[in-house]
């Protein structure tokens, strides 16, 4: 029996079972000539053939560092979520780097190549992904980018197509207002065309404050109770509606791996928001007499009018050259504003005939003419392209050195005026040319027997010149190392230094100065109405960052039979800035002193008018703590496959290679030279050996074969001399704690395969989708079973927990610095110390239910010790998140009765369960008005629908 043929088969049908055909990275076959016979006709040959697998999903990124987290169908499935775009905002935390002072964005991949923008593909549904995974800050280095990003590298199915109807309403359970939205989305894979047309259009209504009874400050109350009500006139959430259309395009070039991808996106969206009342305080002709605050226009009240159009156009060439793979990317973004904001009317007449006694405080004021609108324009333009070529020019002992060099260019400006503003017409350009090389050194590798006892060491370092119009030269560079122990467990450490600029908004937009803005004053303790002057500062310097991070990723051992896969993952960060641009801090005592000439008080100390614009922090250093723990797994219905429903990642030996060769591409006796799925009679004859072998004679070989891996020894053989070798992927999901195989395991592993009635179709996608057609696939079909079985429970489960050890800021040289874990502040709120971020869900034939949770810890932020200044205390806060969906097309009597309501997923989410807000008192336990509940969070507990079907 030509064993090690069986046990490949079988690993290639394990991976069948929870990866839709296409995953192999396999070449297609070569033509044949009249005189060589068909595949399927050399069946016998090819028994007496050794196959090496090398079974590599297509597009994993060739990478040093494992995943920080990966998805399968069935685990992307579990979230219920309609588009790729929806499912990163879902993974939340899990996506975003904690890196610097917030992490810059992620970093897009598809099928392991960049692409010029999350345009391309974010409209895209989630059933259209065949593996979604995460990976590290370091992997976006060779991509061109900055050790600030994560990189979510996408791996799409080969053959799909789809056309997605989905509507949505939601609205707080208090009322108030609503959301809807209605998109309509069609997409077609055809690896590697793809095509995608995308229509959304949405609106959201008025919320004022009178609908959450807001307290007004008596500074704004009318004397009379026969005026209108301010509250009435001032919104919590304005009025909105938008359209977006966009269209995605990829195709490819000849036959040297050439791919082109073009996108082009319009957007219109128009608003209204409230701002008040017209108002006068009027003063009669007797000194004596107290003033009287008059509201007036409510037929007219200060309202705040905006619409803008954007255009968006983007395209990435993929190319391979020699032994280089290049990429370019070029993407642009223009948008055009406008604002018009109500004037308010001249109340110098009123208060003139007030004091001369020819204006009764109590008459009817008005109607009076319309005092017009200021007009704001405001236009930008933002263009970027990159350039990236990647290669492996050194072999090492340890492996290849990786080498990528980048030259990329950004050209924005903006041009903008405001007729309230005090500055003139903004109009600023900026252009910047990048060069840079990044390169990978393994230093020692198991893979390659050398230095192994060691484990994998390799060395990163990274370097970009930047050449900006209005700030001269800038660079960036990093550095680090990543040790990994052993296959599940690696170390990083990374020192990333930078310099950057100011943008262009904060340099210069225009200065505007908007009264009746409210305003909170530590100093008094008492909410005011103030003048508040915003804008740019043309003399903000370059910023100046370094930061260490070190990191550790361990995949957990299998220590439960229902969890396929688990991860933890630990980081610390220590990050240090110097001249930090940043808006202009609440305004505490302390930041009063650092900027007296910002603050204008009146005799009596009332603040009248703040001075809003951006400020430069000469330090600011944080050191914080991130854990992350992920769990996933099924339970339940027909046994697992190997490689587990959860989404446990691709075998052992699987990741290597990147797109179109290199190492870890495998190689072997199929068609073509690849790994290729064995033919329909090769696979009826693997299984006969296999399943026609009396099971305690395969169970001793396989034992046989496991110690002789274990002990570096050469595998034993048959009674044909034939080498009985278990792939690594199969030997790590039989052996039990004792080294050997377990025997239950090794039963349900021989009884899958031995039932399962051959190879898919080629192109057939798995999961029991019921709607037909190509690459609709599993549809919302029932994961882990089909409809070959009963179904699975599938379920996450995670949390992130973030601690900050500390958080301080020196303002200026001479001035004390500022600790905001202690009581110090830059934002109207605390910085709390601990924050934890739940995430979990729990999969059943195609009903699902998410819970999300968050934690925030308590703060505070101190006055002074001035008569009438107060501190403030933030109470911690709890939210929960409950998610969930049914698919209907997975109710066979339903879908009987009604056959529309095949492929028909309902949706039900219910946020923030418990209607919990965050509760914020002054030292005398009193609630400022400020910072009332509903002007914290106008929303509170609030439910969404959502009515989704695909065609």
């Amino acid at each position: 029996m030509r064993f090690i043929l069986s046990c490949s088969a079988i690993a290639l049908a394990s991976a069948s079972f929870s990866t839709p055909v296409g995953a192999q990275d396999a070449p297609p076959e070569p033509p044949q000539d009249e005189d060589t016979p068909a595949p399927e006709d050399s069946a016998d040959d090819d028994l007496n053939q050794i196959v090496v697998i090398g079974a590599r999903l297509a597009g994993l990124v060739d990478t040093d560092q494992p995943p920080i987290l990966e998805l399968d169908e069935e685990a992307i499935a579990a979230y219920g979520a309609a588009t790729i775009s929806d499912l990163v905002e879902l993974l939340g935390p899990q996506v975003s780097s904690n890196r610097g002072r917030g992490g810059g964005g992620q970093v897009f991949l598809v099928n392991g190549r960049r692409i010029s923008s999350f345009r391309e593909l974010r409209s895209y549904p989630s059933e259209a992904i065949e593996r979604f995974e995460v990976l590290n800050e370091e992997t976006a280095l060779e991509f061109g980018y900055s050790a600030d990003q994560r990189v979510v590298n996408i791996i799409l199915k080969d053959d799909f197509s789809s056309t997605t109807v989905e509507l949505e309403y939601s609205q707080p359970w208090a009322g108030g207002f609503s959301n809807q939205e209605a998109d309509i989305a069609y997409l077609r894979l055809n690896d590697p065309s793809r095509l995608n047309l995308n229509v959304e259009v949405n609106n959201s209504t008025l919320l004022t404050e009178a609908e959450r009874g807001i307290i007004q400050p008596d500074s704004a109350v009318p004397t009379f109770s026969t005026d209108p009500d301010p509250a009435a006139f001032r919104s919590l959430r304005g009025e909105s509606t938008g359209v977006e259309a966009t269209a995605n395009w990829t195709t490819a070039i000849g036959d040297a791996g050439t791919s082109l991808s073009l996108n082009a996106t319009y957007g219109y969206e128009e608003g209204t928001s409230f701002q008040g009342l017209d108002s006068v305080l009027l003063q009669g002709p007797d000194p004596a007499s107290a003033p009287v605050l008059r509201t007036f226009n409510a037929l007219d009240p200060l309202v705040v009018d905006r619409d803008g159009d954007s255009y968006s156009f983007g395209a990435t060439l993929n190319t391979e050259a020699g032994d280089w793979e290049i990429t370019a990317t070029a993407d642009a973004n223009l948008a055009s504003g406008t604002s018009r904001i109500a004037n308010r009317f001249d109340t110098a007449d009123l208060r003139a005939a007030a004091l001369a006694g020819d204006l009764a405080l109590d008459a009817p004021l008005g109607p009076f003419p319309d005092a017009g609108f200021a007009v704001a324009q405001n236009d930008t333009y933002r263009i970027t392209s990159l350039l990236t070529a990647q290669t492996d020019p050194l072999l090492l002992p340890g492996g290849d050195v990786s080498l990528t060099l980048v030259a990329g260019y950004v050209g924005n400006g903006i041009e903008s005026s405001d007729t309230r503003s005090l500055s003139d017409v903004l109009d600023l350009d900026r252009s910047r040319f990048q060069l840079g090389a990044s390169t990978s050194i393994p230093l020692t590798s198991r893979r390659e027997d050398f230095g192994d006892a060691i484990g994998d060491v390799s060395l990163n370092f990274s370097a970009n010149l930047f050449e900006q119009s209005d700030f001269g030269t800038l660079f960036d560079w990093t550095a680090g190392a990543v040790w990994g122990l052993t296959e599940r467990l690696s170390l990083t450490a990374t020192y990333f230094s930078a310099e950057s600029s100011p943008s262009l908004t904060q340099l210069g937009s225009n200065t505007i100065a908007t009264p009746n803005v409210p305003v909170f004053d530590f100093l008094n303790n008492e909410t005011v109405f103030a003048t508040v002057v915003t804008g740019g500062n043309p003399l903000l310097p370059a910023q100046q960052q370094s930061d260490w991070k070190f990191g550790l990723n361990w995949e957990l051992p299998e220590f439960a039979s229902f969890i396929d896969n688990g991860r933890v993952q630990i980081e610390y960060f220590d990050n240090h800035s110097e001249d930090t641009t940043a808006g202009f801090p609440v305004l505490t005592p302390a930041i009063e002193a650092a900027f007296p000439g910002r603050v204008t008080r009146d005799v009596d100390g009332t603040l009248l008018e703040l001075d809003n614009r951006f400020v430069t922090f000469a330090e600011q250093d944080v050191r914080r703590l991130s854990v992350q723990f992920n769990f996933r797994g099924s339970f339940g219905g027909a046994e697992e496959e190997a490689g587990g429903p959860g989404g446990g990642g691709p075998p052992q030996g699987a990741r290597g290679g990147r797109p179109g060769g290199g190492q870890g591409s495998g190689q072997g006796a199929g068609p073509g030279g690849g790994a290729g799925r064995p033919g329909a009679a090769q696979f009826a004859a693997l299984r006969e050996q296999f399943c026609g072998t009396d099971p305690e004679v395969l169970l001793e070989r396989f034992n046989a074969a496991a110690e002789a891996a274990a002990n570096g020894e050469d595998p034993p053989v048959d009674e044909e001399g034939n080498p009985i070798v278990i792939p690594p992927q199969i030997l790590q999901r039989l052996t039990g704690e004792n080294g050997r195989i377990d025997p239950e395991r090794f039963a349900a592993l021989r009884e899958r395969f031995c039932a399962a009635g051959g190879p898919p179709a080629a192109g057939q996608a798995r999961g029991g989708g019921r709607g037909g057609g190509r690459g609709r696939g599993r549809g919302f079909g029932r994961f882990g079973g089909g409809d070959d079985g009963p179904p699975q429970w599938n379920w996450f489960a995670g949390f992130n927990y973030a601690y900050e050890f500390e958080n301080t800021v020196l303002i200026a040289e001479g001035i004390p610095r500022l600790d905001l874990l202690e009581g110090d502040a830059l934002s109207g709120g605390g910085q709390p110390r601990h924050t934890l971020r739940w995430f979990s869900g729990i999969f059943y034939d195609g009903m699902g239910v998410l819970p999300f949770a968050r934690y925030v810890g308590p703060s505070r932020i101190e006055g002074s010790e001035l008569a009438g200044s107060t501190d403030l205390f933030f109470s911690d806060l709890f939210t929960l998140d409950i998610r969930t969906f049914v698919d209907l097309g997975e109710r066979d009597w339903l879908v009987e009765a009604v056959p529309f309501f095949e492929n028909t997923r309902i949706s039900f989410d219910v946020e923030n369960v418990f209607d919990a807000r965050q509760r914020v008192t002054d030292s005398n336990g009193d609630v400022p008005l400020r910072y009332q509940p509903f002007l914290i969070d106008p929303v509170g507990r609030s439910f969404e629908i959502e009515f989704r079907k695909l065609f």
